[in-house]
């Protein structure tokens, strides 16, 4: 007899008291292949939002520490957004490469979001899947709650960060490819300034405990080391709100224009 496939009905025992000859089948679950299957459970999903985390953390770190060629002049900072439309040199053609970090960044942003949402979901249906050892709520407890709130405060501002300063939709004065330019239109305007500045508090809120939790989403727990990770948390966060809200504060007070 043929082996039956993982789609097929399997026959099982009768159950007592059914009608002699009865056979009752029952149709057995295909087993999803190992990421998928991992994915769908809570740990899974915090491993996914974890280092996609981590990833993102390191993107806006950089970001933040290229954009900070402006205090060096235009042609610093133009220099640099040139130099990141030419990655590859010759060997690919111009823009790919950075069009693949792109894509790249636009799949760590949407797991990364999916992940948040599932889990939210599963907490509202009570069936979480709590952190082993609990939270430090003493040390998270503002972030945590309004973690949900300060993201989408981040996503907010990422599409009218790119309509503005990378696709010009949003600033009348744009010119394509004057990086230095762009910026000190675009914050000259005092609704700009404070959008961005607003928004970078609530990136720093995010990113806080975003920057804690992913040790624990890891398994990364234990007494000896939470001081270490509070201070690298709180240190990661402070340099890229501080780093980012000073871009607008400095063309505001015309250290930069």
């Amino acid at each position: 007899m043929a082996q039956a496939s993982a789609d097929t009905d399997q026959a099982v025992a009768t159950r007592p008291g059914a009608e002699a000859g009865v056979v009752h089948r029952r149709r057995s679950r295909r087993k999803l292949p190992w990421p998928i299957g991992f994915y769908r459970t809570a740990v899974g999903k915090k491993w996914v939002m974890a280092l996609s985390g981590i990833a993102l953390l390191g993107y806006v770190l950089v970001h933040m520490l290229g954009n900070m060629k402006v205090y060096l002049g235009p042609e610093e900072i133009n220099s640099y957004g040139e130099s990141l439309r030419e990655l590859g040199g010759h060997l690919v053609p111009r823009t790919n490469l950075l069009w693949l970090m792109r894509i790249g960044l636009i799949l760590a942003f949407a797991v990364h979001i999916h992940s948040a949402y599932s889990l939210t979901r599963m907490n509202i249906s009570s069936r979480p899947e709590r952190y082993q050892g609990g939270r430090d709520y003493i040390a998270v407890n503002f972030a945590s709650r309004t973690m949900r709130w300060t993201g989408i405060i981040v996503l907010l501002y990422l599409a009218y960060h790119l309509a503005d300063l990378t696709w010009g939709w949003a600033n009348p004065d744009f010119i394509r490819g004057d990086v230095y330019h762009n910026m000190v239109e675009s914050f000259s305007r005092w609704p700009v300034a404070i959008l961005y500045i607003v928004a970078n508090v609530a990136l720093a809120i995010h990113i806080y405990h975003g920057a804690w939790s992913m040790f624990q989403s890891l398994g990364i727990n234990n007494p000896r080391y939470n001081e270490a990770r509070r201070v690298f948390a709180g240190a990661f966060a402070f340099a890229i709100g501080a780093g980012n809200v000073l871009f607008p504060v400095m063309v505001l007070t015309g250290v930069i224009g």
